[in-house]
């Protein structure tokens, strides 16, 4: 439902071998307060970071977007894809070279003098055979994943949003009841594998305002470590109000021991899509808008910030006229942007 990493394969090769580069390039550029650090095309800088904490890759899939527009002088695109380039997103770790990506990304950010914002999306029999399926082979393969994943982390300073969708298709029905053990058993290993680290945040994904009620999803919550982890995260590459989106995070949190939460806001301006095959609204519908920015200033005090999961521009899945799920779609980023404030 969320990402593919097939699908992305070229791209993210791409990635883990840029971030590397930009992390030199941040270190060298940046000011004394890590707010001016910019690549050399789209000339992208780091957020305030006492409202935005998280950092802003320089060379993005929207930063490449931003400066192939300026190059060819298509500046009111340019203005609109920079609404998206400029703010942190969810760099989506893959499955073949996870301690490589992670070191990348969190070097890069801390350089900075920022924090990764990562998402953890391998979960064996991912995404129940739709758009977004996939995952690792096996149990083992998924701890030998998330122990890569920990290596590149090290005590460098990172927020990982862990496996959305893992444990609402615990819920739903969508994962067959033979692999509940094991997921849960997974889903906890990897909670404590990741806190056993000095600076790193984990949010075990708790599914949105829309899909049920609180009652049906708390206690798998806790059967997957919820405890031992900072928090959960809602509404991630889904469209329901920040206001409903509180709501909904508000009563979960009250039934799992007042942990806090975060929120994705990256598409989340318009609200929810309530039109078409109820099934597909969340696949790449129309009309959406980005949401508010990534800010650890927040409306509640149990939210711990809103962020960009989703990245803007990636497609849902091969709905609606987009390509493959993961893949940079460049109309639908507009889209969002010239449908924001």
């Amino acid at each position: 439902m969320y990402d593919t990493r097939g699908a992305r394969t070229s791209a993210r090769a791409r990635a883990s071998a840029a971030v590397l580069g930009a992390a030199l390039l941040l270190a060298g550029c940046s000011s004394s307060d890590g707010d001016q650090a910019a690549d050399a095309g789209a000339g992208i800088t780091q957020q305030p970071k006492s409202a935005d904490p998280f950092w802003v890759n320089p060379d993005g899939t929207a930063a490449r977007q931003l400066a192939a527009y300026e190059k060819a002088g298509k500046k009111t695109d340019a203005g609109q894809i920079r609404k998206i380039a400029e703010q942190p997103v969810g760099e989506w770790i893959g499955p073949e070279n996870p301690e490589q990506e992670a070191r990348g990304f969190t070097e890069a950010a801390e350089k900075s003098d920022r924090t990764a914002l990562l998402v953890l999306y391998d979960i064996p029999h991912r995404d129940c055979g739709q758009y977004s399926q996939g995952g690792a082979a096996d149990g083992d393969a998924y701890r030998a994943w998330i122990d890569g994943v920990a290596r590149g982390i090290e005590d460098r300073p990172a927020t990982v949003i862990l496996e959305p969708d893992a444990v609402l298709h615990l819920v739903d029905g969508c994962t067959p009841d033979e692999f509940h053990e094991e997921r849960y058993d997974l889903l906890r290993g990897a909670v404590d594998k990741l806190k056993s680290l000095k600076n790193t945040k984990v949010y075990l994904d708790a599914g949105n305002a829309g899909w049920g009620h609180p009652d049906q999803i708390f206690q798998p919550l806790q059967q997957a470590g919820i405890d031992r982890a900072d928090g959960f995260a809602v509404n991630v590459s889904n469209f329901y109000s920040t206001q409903d989106s509180i709501a909904y995070g508000k009563q979960l949190s009250a039934k799992v021991g007042g942990k806090h939460f975060v929120i994705d806001t990256s598409r989340n301006g318009n609200g929810p899509y309530t039109e078409g095959d109820p099934a597909q609204k969340w696949c790449n519908p129309p009309g959406r808008a980005l949401g508010e920015t990534p800010t650890t200033k927040t409306a509640d005090p149990l939210v711990d910030a809103y962020l960009w999961v989703k990245r803007p521009g990636e497609s849902d899945g091969t709905c609606k006229g987009g390509p493959k799920a993961g893949q940079w779609w460049a109309s639908y980023a507009l889209a969002l942007a010239r449908n924001s404030n």
